[in-house]
């Protein structure tokens, strides 16, 4: 679950990493609110799941009340990157001197969290990463030895910190992001820019902060924090269903039980010369009712023509996947849905025999995953 800059810095706050003061703001008579509140020289900033706000014209300097409400005025309504804004933070200004870049992010191929670290803040992580890689200080942490100080140092002598007063500074922050990191079990905490002011004080001036999905039960604070209002639709029902749904922008629905067999089913979809309109894993079970909840959501997408179902049974049985396809058909409107499926492994001899023997014009049984795939784009075309 990505969060939204001002919910960042609000965990960043609890684990004391300093932040700049402002107001959340939903309109512009909440915007003057905010800038009557707060005083000085203030920082509207669109709040949206995305980046390139401030090329968009989502970020804005104002000064006072009157200048605060235009600004919000502005940018309320703007769309960036598909994104339209209806949430504004309102903080107060920052002079800059230096600007820095700290993330903590699970590195999933070493199965470790990593640290990225280095002086030239400010700009998109990946350009640094391809224009000037020694500038870019990466550095391992061993889950099972937790953080240690010797961590801290490292990246800042690493990116070439030299001020005592910043180093003790970015020291403290180093240790207190990987706490929020840990705590709120996040799988990226990322600050850009991590400033410096003209009198020397260190503070995040953005946040950008994921949280592990499937940890959200522990946090139920943290879980109320979601906008689903922002939400695709689709996805948001999904949620409610239980279903492992990502909406994409083609026209053959799939099901896979397993999320390596789903993914790879988009991929054989697109290398037929097909568009996959969803990834969607049954899971290991694929029960009836499992796959009843996969096709109402599936079928809420327009965009779908046609649906493969590509199950390979080792948990999973065929029989009890072909049982919730035919349930579906009695209980959902699905007459104008195509149906391609391949089963292989437990139980598929017994679930093609109950597919064969229920005789739906709809339903196009396929022997192999490339076949199925094939089957599904010609239908959807």
């Amino acid at each position: 679950m990505d969060l939204y800059e001002y919910q960042g810095k609000e965990l960043f706050k609890r684990v004391g990493i300093p932040v700049s003061e402002g107001r959340r703001a939903d309109s512009p008579q909440d915007a003057r609110a905010a800038a009557q509140e707060l005083g000085g020289q203030l920082v509207v900033k669109a709040q949206v799941l995305t980046g390139g706000r401030g090329k968009a014209g989502g970020v804005k300097l104002a000064e006072g009340a009157d200048d605060v409400e235009q600004k919000a005025k502005d940018i309320l309504g703007l769309d960036i990157n598909g994104h339209v804004v209806r949430r504004l933070w309102i903080e107060r200004a920052s002079d800059i001197e230096r600007e820095y870049y700290l993330s903590i992010t699970l590195d999933r191929g070493a199965k470790k969290p990593l640290f990225m670290f280095t002086t030239q803040g400010g700009v998109e992580i990946e350009q640094i990463a391809e224009e000037r890689p020694e500038a870019l200080v990466r550095l391992h942490v061993d889950p099972s030895e937790g953080f240690q100080p010797w961590v801290a140092r490292r990246l800042i002598y690493g990116g070439g910190v030299t001020d005592p007063s910043e180093q003790k500074q970015i020291t403290s922050i180093v240790e207190k992001l990987y706490r929020a990191f840990v705590e709120f079990d996040a799988v990226l905490c990322e600050i850009n820019p991590l400033i410096v002011t003209p009198d020397g004080t260190v503070k995040a001036l953005d946040s950008k902060f994921t949280v592990d999905d499937n940890a959200l039960f522990r946090h139920p604070d943290v879980a109320e924090m979601r906008d689903t209002a922002a939400a695709d639709p689709i996805e948001a029902f999904a949620r409610e269903k239980g279903v492992t749904y990502v909406k994409l922008d083609g026209s053959v629905g799939i099901i896979g039980n397993g999320a390596g067999l789903a993914m790879s089913t988009v991929d054989v979809v697109a290398h037929v010369g097909g568009r996959p309109a969803n990834f969607c894993d049954l899971g290991g079970g694929g029960s009836a009712e499992g796959v009843v909840d996969a096709l109402e959501v599936i079928t809420r997408d327009p965009q779908v023509k046609s649906i493969f179902f590509n199950i390979f049974g080792g948990i999973t049985r065929g029989d009890e996947v072909a049982r919730g396809i035919l349930e579906a058909l009695d209980r959902l409107d699905m007459s104008k849905y195509p149906i391609v499926v391949r089963l292989d492994g437990t139980n598929a001899e017994e679930g093609r025999r109950l597919l064969a023997e229920a005789g739906n014009p709809n339903i196009h049984p396929e022997a192999t995953m490339l076949d199925g795939a094939r089957r599904a784009v010609e239908l959807a075309a």
